[in-house]
């Protein structure tokens, strides 16, 4: 028995069958070209359209069911699958005979007339046949699809392939991308590319990843926000710009968090927070409208609705109600460390005043804001990169949108004076030198451009990828990355 199972390898038999193919004058990886003329979709939904005519679809083989000198073989294409079928009398005994050394995953090209069989499927009548590739490795099981959650992250390839679902989320975040670009272009956005590798990753706190340039002799790093060369070309006159672009974060790996991710961050010159909350509510609404044909949608069971205005929420007033404590009556880290404790939140040893309280706001305020809300009024000490509130300077003119108690987006009157800044960054330097590597090196070269004057400006990030979860309703950010960060295994 054992030799028997040892003998029976579908590898094996695979390989044997491009043997034979082979010694047939058909070599399947020899074939450089195929024009299709058709995609499986417009087939199926232009069906008037295309029946009776001849096309040239190709794809990968999905399912295969002979009957004597006739045979239906589903084909799989970028646009979905569609069924074709094989007669021994229309194609000659020598290329329906094809079938003996074809296997589930093979990709074919077709031509032929589109019908529909007696039994109103739509199909391809298949009239010549070309072998394309020879697939040496079993489908998953086509009854249970890819089951093993993290084999589906290992080999997306194959998860595409078995998942009509997951194909489904990855063409929702291409849609996705494409309206946002075209909504941009439509307020006169220009987009601009930023350097990934930075000498000083800034724009945010969070660790980078380090690299080594070898011809330089230069530690480089990966960037971890687009925002201060985006803002370099704002003082430059360039008064709309935006960026898509992936950024890196040297932190954990979570439901939320993967260490490359997608942001979007636009900058926009003569306007302010309050102009970016109408452009934040103008953009998602006309993208779940043009998406769904409504702002209203379910993630994990909520119902959401992207229809604006959004409620505001004041940052420092929602804290008091939820822990009868004011925000400035937290002077020290001490104080900020007592109060972590009394609300059961866990913080960082090196974590210092600010992001303590920043991470209390995360566990008491945020998980309540679950329609779109934008929670507003950050006090300055959590905003070094954003304007102070004219009536209240410990404040700033910041929001974040919060969507099913997660963040989707983070906005700012952009501070312009330079000094200010200035004596902001040199602040953050304390922490830095505590101990606190989240806090990047003071950037005397995005100083040095800001002295030369940057116009009012409102500025944007938004998550794309936390974005594509709450449109795709998916419950983790590995689901909309196709290739996410995982662990190597052993």
């Amino acid at each position: 028995m054992g030799e028997q199972e040892e003998r029976f390898d579908p590898r094996e038999v695979r390989i044997a069958k491009l043997r034979r193919l082979r010694e047939a004058d058909i070599d399947p990886f020899l074939t450089t070209r195929f024009e299709v003329t058709a995609l499986s979709r417009d087939i199926v939904e232009d069906f008037e359209q295309y029946d009776g005519r001849e096309v040239s679809v190709a794809g990968r083989i999905v399912a295969m069911r002979r009957h004597g000198r006739a045979a239906f073989l589903d084909i799989l294409d970028t646009a979905g699958r569609i069924q074709t079928h094989w007669r021994e009398d229309v194609l000659g005994p020598a290329a329906f005979n094809l079938l003996d050394n074809l296997d589930l995953g093979d990709f074919v090209g077709i031509q032929g007339e589109v019908f529909k069989t007696r039994r109103q499927e739509i199909t391809v009548k298949a009239q010549t046949v070309t072998v394309l590739a020879k697939s040496l490795r079993d489908l998953p099981d086509k009854r249970h699809g890819l089951a093993n959650v993290d084999l589906r992250y290992r080999q997306r390839y194959l998860d595409l392939i078995a998942n009509p679902d997951v194909r489904q989320v990855f063409m929702i975040r291409a849609q996705t991308l494409a309206f946002i670009r075209q909504f941009l272009l439509g307020r006169s956005f220009i987009e601009v590319e930023t350097p990934v590798l930075q000498t000083i990753a800034g724009g945010t706190e969070a660790r980078p990843f380090q690299t080594y340039h070898n011809a330089l002799g230069l530690p480089l790093y990966l960037r971890i926000a687009l925002e201060l060369h985006l803002k370099r070309l704002i003082v430059a006159g360039l008064d709309r710009v935006y960026e898509i672009g992936r950024v890196f974060r040297n932190e954990g790996i979570s439901t939320r968090h993967n260490p490359e991710f997608t942001m979007l961050e636009l900058y926009q010159a003569y306007t302010d927070y309050r102009g970016m909350m109408e452009l934040t509510e103008s953009l998602l609404a006309e993208l779940t409208q043009h998406l769904f044909g409504t702002t209203e949608l379910v993630y994990q069971g909520q119902p959401l609705d992207f229809a604006p205005p959004y409620p505001r929420v004041d940052l420092v007033e929602r804290l008091c109600e939820k822990t009868g404590v004011l925000w400035s009556d937290v002077k020290t880290q001490d104080d900020a460390r007592a109060l972590a404790r009394r609300l059961g939140v866990t913080v960082e040893r090196a974590s210092d005043r600010s992001q303590i309280m920043d991470k209390i706001v995360g566990a008491v305020v945020e998980p309540d804001l679950v329609q779109p809300t934008f929670l507003w009024h950050h006090p300055a000490d959590i905003s070094p990169l954003a304007k102070r509130d004219p009536n209240n300077p410990m404040l700033t003119e910041r929001f974040e949108l919060f969507v099913a108690g997660r963040e989707l987006a983070n906005a700012f009157s952009e501070l312009n004076d330079p000094l200010d800044q200035r004596d902001r960054f040199v602040e953050q330097q304390q922490a830095r030198a505590a101990g606190n590597d989240e806090i990047p090196p003071l950037d005397e070269d995005f100083l040095l451009a800001l002295e030369h004057g940057m116009p009012p400006t409102g500025g944007l990030g938004l998550g794309i990828d936390r974005l594509i979860m709450l449109l795709t309703d998916s419950p983790s950010i590995r689901d909309v990355i196709l290739f996410p960060t995982l662990r190597p295994l052993a």
